[in-house]
């Protein structure tokens, strides 16, 4: 029996409103801080099977949210295309070698790196429940390729953007060849037993418009496209961050299932424009959750009621922050649990 938030990202309305939290299996957690200070850093804690079905599990056992989502991260892909990948402290991801100093074709891929988290989804969905829906992830290609050709994160994604303009037939090869192995990588969870899975595209906001068609829409489309064909009624839920006014479009246009809205965009907006119908996901927030008080309960009701005449799941608009109140997620669920619109 599908959980309800698999129903919904269907496409059908149930009894009350599904709710999961991005980033809900982290460091806002006692028990995920524990768990990392025993078994060590952030990528051997996603390469231990038996942890990282842990720490997805976590979120679950203390408040029983709707959906699970696997603990990885976006980066395996570049990690299975034969990048270098670490985690630095106080420096976050770095990629090597960086692709605006390489070629692609110098990486020799290493598809075993991604057996591991198919081996997480496995026991993940031992241990859960039938009513709660696992979900995978990847990131989009055009966040994955600006992490790729910089080698580490950047604040306007000017490396990529550059590469983009100034050689596009590279540029294009790149994504394409993150478009093939993101295919496989998604296909791979889901035999293992994800029942959804979200493509987080954490940087589209840094692209012009016509950018943002080649670049973001184009290649989920693609992975949405290769899904139905090989999954078909498998819900991709796509998050393209910062699309502001091109997300009616992004939503038209690439065949996703469910669209995951920033806290940037207002909720009545969103409801308006995008098709009739198709579910959606978010957006408080996560400041406004790490504040607490009447402000976040009247915050969360005010996206359920513009929400409340389509599917609609409720979430963050990003992340949840690594300081926020254990009894402020507990507020915020009471607070979903109990509207009825």
């Amino acid at each position: 029996m599908p959980g309800l938030l698999l129903d919904t990202l269907r496409g059908k309305r149930g009894e009350r409103v599904p709710l999961w939290l991005m980033r809900q299996a982290g460091r806002y957690l006692p028990e995920y801080r524990a768990l990392r200070a025993e078994k060590g850093g952030f990528l051997e804690l996603v390469y231990d099977s038996e942890a990282a079905a842990e720490i997805t599990m976590q979120p679950i056992d203390r408040f029983g949210f709707d959906g699970a989502i696997l603990f990885s991260d976006i980066l395996i892909v570049p990690y299975a295309m034969g990048q270098d990948l670490a985690f630095l402290a106080g420096e976050g991801p770095k990629l090597s070698p960086p692709l605006v100093d390489s070629a692609l074709a110098s990486l020799e891929a290493v598809p075993g790196r991604l057996a591991p988290i198919y081996e997480t989804v496995r026991q993940v969905r031992a241990r859960l429940s039938p009513e709660t829906t696992l979900l995978g992830f990847a990131g989009s290609p055009w966040t994955v390729a600006t992490y790729m050709v910089a080698g580490e994160g950047s604040r306007d994604q000017h490396a990529a953007r550059a590469m983009a303009y100034c050689d596009p037939p590279a540029f294009q090869a790149l994504i394409d060849a993150i478009v093939s192995v993101t295919v496989e990588y998604l296909a791979g969870q889901i035999e293992a037993g994800a029942e959804a899975v979200q493509l987080f595209d954490s940087w589209a906001g840094s692209l012009a418009p016509h950018e943002f068609e080649r670049w973001v829409i184009a290649p989920n489309a693609a992975i949405a496209a290769a899904m139905a064909e090989r999954f078909p009624g498998l819900p991709v839920i796509g998050f393209p961050k910062g699309s502001g006014e091109k997300l009616p479009a992004y939503a038209r246009e690439t065949g996703v299932a469910a669209i995951g809205v920033d806290e940037t965009l207002d909720p009545a907006w969103v409801a308006r424009e995008l098709p009739a119908g198709m579910p959606v996901q978010g957006n408080l927030d996560p400041l406004l959750l790490l504040a607490g008080g009447e402000r976040l309960a009247s915050g969360a009701r005010a996206i359920l009621e513009a929400f409340a005449g389509r599917p609609h799941v409720f979430n963050l608009g990003h992340g949840i922050g690594q300081h926020t109140p254990i009894a402020h997620v507990e507020t915020l669920i009471e607070t979903v649990r109990a509207w009825r619109g």
